[in-house]
């Protein structure tokens, strides 16, 4: 059975019918609403052979039919034009954007989590830029009293981690300015990743006469880098499930949040490499969310991946909408990471 130019056109019908209503749409509907220039007769034949091929559903004999997974993958990849941004979505996202850019990274992405929850009504998930991949920009070591260090590293993703330090000797502050200059020295531009047992041995060499403090500081910067979650996961907007029709049964709204409750389930379905991923139903993987879509988008520091910024939500979401907000979103994170 070959899909022809009349079947693409009907599909086309159906999807944007079932996306705006949530309705199962009927051969009398399409042909009423739609000026397809054929009877309702021959809809409602093309419809069974859609259905037959695998791009519609039928939930009960008498009732109209509903896009299949198989349906709205051919309806992103070849049937659907993204849409532009309104006026108004293009100012509330710079008003946000704008507003967190002079603040630090985390602080960036949940400002776009929040507007991208408001603006797609949809659940916004962000993943955090791991610090292990961030290179480090600047370490300083800051005297509390004389035994106790707090140190402080930044990264190149804005990332901040302080650490407290505690040495068996007091130091004093000129001893300090060296350390953290010989520290600086070896670490900057390196990531997490890179500080291996060579860059640690060179650390060494470098702080001769210093042993007691090198056993105590490196391993405690060492160990307070390496053992931080990889990333966080930030979400908003996770009760606009409710304002879906197809969730109003209880188990699906159970399933829906014990879902996103799930911070490693959620890292394993907004995982992307590539600019805009859309995964629907059963591509997820997951039992939890073969009745829902997954967009994600990764942002940038510079040509560097950083982290993965996406909704999810039922398989019938205004995809055509939610692309363009998502792609909106992320042209801004990656405008005010880069212009810092």
């Amino acid at each position: 059975m070959e899909m022809d130019e009349r079947k693409i056109r009907i599909l086309q019908a159906i999807i944007n019918d079932y996306i705006d209503t949530a309705e199962p749409v009927g051969s009398r509907t399409i042909a009423k609403k739609y000026d397809l220039g054929v009877s309702s007769a021959t809809i409602r034949n093309e419809m069974a052979d859609l259905e037959e091929m695998g791009y519609l559903e039928q939930l009960h004999s008498s009732s109209g039919r509903k896009p299949s997974d198989k349906g709205y993958r051919l309806y992103v990849d070849k049937l659907m034009r993204v849409q532009s941004l309104s006026q108004l979505e293009v100012n509330a996202i710079k008003a946000h954007m704008i507003s967190s850019a002079i603040y630090e990274m985390d602080r960036i992405i949940k400002e776009a989590t929040t507007i991208l929850a408001e603006l797609t009504g949809l659940t916004s998930i962000v993943k955090s830029p791991s610090v292990k991949k961030s290179s480090i920009r600047a370490i300083q070591l800051i005297n509390i009293d004389g035994t106790s260090i707090l140190s402080v590293i930044i990264t190149d993703s804005g990332i901040i981690k302080n650490n407290i330090i505690r040495l068996k000797k007091a130091v004093n502050v000129e001893t300090l300015v060296k350390l953290s200059n010989v520290l600086n020295a070896r670490l900057i531009n390196l990531t997490v990743e890179e500080i291996n047992l060579e860059v640690i041995n060179n650390l060494k060499n470098d702080l001769k006469g210093y042993d007691d403090i090198f056993n105590a500081i490196i391993p405690a910067l060492y160990e307070g880098l390496n053992n931080i979650d990889a990333s966080e996961i930030y979400m908003e907007g996770t009760t606009n499930i409710f304002n879906f029709p197809e969730f109003n049964d209880i188990q699906k709204a159970k399933s829906f949040l014990s879902l996103v409750d799930n911070k490693d389930k959620i890292k394993i379905l907004i995982n992307n490499s590539d600019n805009i991923a859309i995964k629907i139903g059963e591509e997820n993987f997951l039992e939890d969310a073969k009745d829902c879509t997954v967009i994600s988008a990764v942002y940038k520091l510079g040509s560097r991946p950083l982290g993965t910024i996406g909704v999810i939500g039922p398989t019938r979401m205004p995809y055509s909408k939610v692309i363009s907000i998502l792609g909106g979103i992320v042209k801004e994170i990656n405008k005010a990471i880069n212009d810092k």
